[in-house]
């Protein structure tokens, strides 16, 4: 019986844990945190060993295969020593692909990726039977063992494509390619893009790639690297013969000789960058056959997506907006870019190697305020001390909140779009914009 040892007891470890033992495998679970309890009762339910709060290394390095949790680095030395031992070292999303013939809609990217994946399984799922997993929802693994849909639309990390071998979307989509976690990638952002080309890595002149065409970091990887799938870009300002551009407010999207026109006035999502996963999403299911009245319905109903420019409340004629999913400078540039009104700007949390200067011309120009909420806000103050009247510290969402409440005067927003990671004072993005909400309701 072969050993599947799991590094991290969250959504993808146990998935990956049930999917495992029904396949045969004897099954470890191993995670340096404390599982969730309702992780801990799905483990004991199914006779599956788990241990936390410590890595047993007799009972990891006797694996014949390894799936670790996206989050544990490559630098983590068990990670070192399993590779060193010539353990084989997979994601959730190579384990799990191996147990389903599905077609699969695979998205990465920098930013836009939930947005995306939420928009194209919104529209597929209409007249497919389709699943959402990856870095969303229920797990990868877990919806293969329980409900094997013949598609899925997964949200995958460069993180998890690290992990990869043989895995391979029939349809693959990289919104944009922007500077992050260049903490895991040694600083150099050519480590980074060589990560999410990734999910081409396996694909054949019978697949395809969708892919923003006015990014030139994507464009000059493809001049250098050539792939072997079909490219279909999407562009806001240029003519595409294959793939989708915009005219006249129309967007376009052209596959081999078949032609969909959608009005973008109707589009439910606000934003420039939101008319592009607009196209990349309805792109992907315009090569899925799904009809042109389908797709355009579902883009003038689709709501979005939580933390992601999620309007709260209105208050005092003052806008409060939940950007929590903002977790590096681009995403936070397109937040910025949205805003037509003064704003008071909560930003702040883990800085992942962050260049801010981007957002300089929209700081002069719409932040009235800023409120910087993490453990260490130093590097906040110094970009930005100069660039507004008002700039302030805290480390609660409730007194931050509270201070946005005073600052602001009837018409402005108040916008919480941090640019940094979550980890020094909330669990995840997921509760900074939920204490956000909480405490912009308590107001």
């Amino acid at each position: 019986m072969k050993r599947l040892v799991i590094l991290g007891g969250g959504e993808s470890g146990v998935g990956t844990a049930l999917l495992g033992k029904e396949k045969g495998f004897d099954v470890f679970i191993s995670d340096k945190g404390k599982i969730k309890e309702k992780y801990k009762e799905v483990l004991i339910h199914n006779e599956i060993e788990w241990e936390d709060e410590k890595h047993s290394e007799e009972k990891i390095l006797n694996a014949d295969l390894v799936m670790k949790s996206p989050g544990i680095p490559d630098k983590a030395p068990l990670v070192k020593t399993i590779r060193e031992k010539g353990i084989l070292l997979v994601s959730e999303i190579e384990f799990a692909a191996k147990y389903t013939n599905a077609t699969i809609v695979g998205i990465t990217g920098s930013n836009g990726k939930t947005t995306t994946a939420t928009l194209a399984h919104h529209i597929l799922k209409q007249e497919l039977e389709v699943g959402l997993a990856g870095n969303i929802g229920d797990s990868f693994a877990k919806q293969i063992l329980e409900k094997d849909y013949p598609n899925y639309v997964l949200e995958i990390s460069s993180f998890q494509l690290d992990d990869i071998i043989d895995f391979k979307p029939h349809i693959a989509v990289i919104t944009n390619i922007t500077p992050d976690h260049l903490d895991r990638y040694d600083y150099k952002f050519e480590n980074y893009i060589a990560s999410k080309f990734r999910i081409t890595m396996n694909q054949t002149k019978d697949d395809y790639l969708i892919y923003d065409g006015d990014d030139e970091v994507i464009n000059n990887h493809l001049k250098e690297h050539p792939i072997q799938s079909k490219l279909l870009p999407f562009s806001l300002t240029k003519i595409i013969e294959n793939g989708a551009y915009l005219k006249d407010n129309n967007i376009i999207i052209t596959i081999d000789n078949n032609q969909i026109i959608m009005p973008t006035t109707n589009l439910a999502l606000e934003g420039k960058h939101n008319i592009k996963n607009a196209m990349a999403a309805s792109t992907a299911a315009h090569l899925l056959k799904i009809r042109k009245q389908t797709i355009r319905e579902c883009l003038e109903n689709f709501q979005g997506v939580e933390h992601r420019l999620e309007h709260v409340l209105k208050i005092n004629k003052v806008q409060y907006i939940n950007d929590s999913k903002a977790t590096n400078v681009n995403s936070t540039y397109y937040a910025l870019e949205s805003m037509d009104t003064p704003t008071v700007w909560i930003v702040g949390g883990v800085d992942k190697g962050n260049n801010y200067e981007e957002l300089f011309p929209f700081v002069n120009e719409k932040v009235k305020a800023i409120i910087c909420l993490g453990v260490d806000n130093e590097k906040l103050f110094n970009t930005f001390g100069n660039m507004v009247d008002i700039i302030v510290e805290t480390q609660f969402m409730s007194e931050a909140v509270k201070i946005a409440y005073k600052i602001a005067e009837a018409g402005d927003t108040v916008l919480l779009s941090p640019a940094c990671a979550s980890f020094d004072l909330f669990e995840n993005y997921e509760d900074r914009g939920r204490q956000f909400k909480n405490a912009v309701r308590n107001l």
